[in-house]
């Protein structure tokens, strides 16, 4: 099982940038798709991006695509969420997620446990 640390999150302004950082643990990261969720007060969980284990494939949820990437780094078992333009309703605490099967990952089942996620509040 693979465990995950996030970092990164904080206090910005509207339209202001963070770079999110998940830290992944074990010898078999490169066997993993990743993801990074959010969960905004009051709401559910949501996929925010999704990568396959090569790095290839991507997926987006459409209310941050244009505006933050997902990237991963195997040789230092790391996964990045760059945001940008950021908006309010991106406030929110944020997670990530691996699993060896990217559909899972896509769809909010990945078998890693959840951390305790990063702080993410946007400010006007």
């Amino acid at each position: 099982q693979v465990l995950l640390v996030e970092s990164g999150g904080g206090l910005v302004q509207a339209g202001g940038s963070l770079r999110l950082s998940c830290a992944a643990s074990g010898r078999t990261f490169s066997s993993y798709a990743m993801g990074w969720f959010r969960q905004a007060p009051g709401k559910e969980r949501e996929l925010v991006a999704a990568i396959s284990l090569s790095g290839v494939r991507t997926n987006y949820a459409d209310s941050v695509k244009g505006r933050f990437i997902i990237s991963r780094d195997s040789a230092k078992n790391m996964v990045y969420l760059q945001m940008n333009n950021l908006e309010l309703e991106d406030t929110a605490v944020y997670y990530c997620a691996a699993d060896t099967n990217y559909m899972a990952v896509i769809g909010g089942t990945a078998r890693s446990d959840w951390g305790q996620g990063t702080q993410v509040t946007v400010s006007s």
